[in-house]
């Protein structure tokens, strides 16, 4: 007879299975599929299929359901998952352990950022870093995706919303403005740049990012020429001439070939949130790149 929920925990804690096995669930349940948690994990669906059912037999109940062409836990998988995942925490955090003892600036520290912060905000500033601490090295994560600084997927986080949850230290790092920017000779009407008949504009999909809702005000949908999801195309469509566009001042500035259509003056500005789990703040690596990024900021 197979056990019930109650027992679940209990086999768990008496050594039932094996973490590997834990590992592959948790991969199943975040990926919902066996292909996803199989790419994730860089082994084979079948490997996954495998720990699953070894996890399973182990504690004696099913873990997963399938549920509209997905992979979905049963009420003991989630009691169980709950605690994997707070044991694979641990196991993040104690990894590193070793490393971050010794009190020198040195070993590897990741970055997660969007990519235009990654291309144009930290890439090109790395090296004064690397020059004061021959040591250390740095892992550049460009992602739209929040990565779980809890799980070490990354060890600092550059975020532009304010996180809610989790052991976090929070700062606010500083502005990033925005402008109006078109390609250098591109017609200019007098009146201002909200009368410019072309312009360029993320996708549907990011129509809740503060800079497209302040632009879908005062710009008609019907105006807007090209669309994409792809931030270096929306800049190389304002290069060629397709249309204007608003963009973070720190790429359009710098762009060779676009001129700022609306002034000095910040058409908006988005705060930028510094992210680190609370248990790595003081060690010395992740404390030494939190200095120059805020260093960086505050000089611009």
């Amino acid at each position: 007879m197979g056990k019930s929920a109650g027992d679940t925990g209990k086999a768990a804690a008496t050594g039932a299975g094996d973490w590997n096995d834990l590992r592959h669930a948790l991969a199943l349940a975040r990926g919902g599929s066996l292909a996803a948690a199989a790419e994730a994990l860089g082994v084979d669906a079948t490997t996954v299929s495998r720990r699953l059912r070894a996890l399973e037999e182990a504690l004696g109940t099913p873990l997963f359901e399938r549920h509209a062409g997905r992979m979905r836990p049963t009420a003991a998988g989630e009691r169980l998952l709950e605690r994997g995942a707070r044991i694979e925490a641990e196991f993040a955090a104690l990894a590193g352990l070793a490393e971050d003892l010794h009190g020198e600036v040195r070993g590897l520290t990741r970055i997660t950022a969007i990519d235009t912060l990654v291309t144009h905000a930290l890439t090109p500033r790395v090296g004064a870093l690397h020059a004061a601490f021959p040591e250390l090295h740095l892992e550049l994560i460009g992602t739209d995706r929040n990565l779980d600084l809890a799980r070490r997927e990354a060890d600092i986080a550059l975020r532009l919303a304010r996180p809610e949850q989790g052991d976090l230290v929070i700062r606010r790092l500083g502005l990033i403005d925005y402008a109006i920017y078109a390609a250098e000779g591109a017609p200019h009407d007098p009146a201002g740049w909200e009368r410019a008949p072309d312009w360029v504009a993320y996708e549907a999909r990011l129509q809740h990012v503060p800079e497209m809702r302040w632009l879908a005000q005062r710009v008609p949908s019907e105006r807007v020429r090209l669309r994409s999801n792809n931030f270096a195309a929306l800049c190389a469509a304002v290069a060629a001439g397709v249309g204007h566009a608003v963009l973070p001042r720190m790429v359009g500035d710098a762009a060779a070939g676009l001129v700022c259509r609306s002034g000095t003056v910040p058409v908006l500005s988005r705060d930028l949130w510094l992210v680190v789990h609370r248990e790595l703040r003081a060690v010395p690596r992740v404390r030494a790149v939190c200095d120059w990024l805020v260093d960086n900021w505050s000089r611009g």
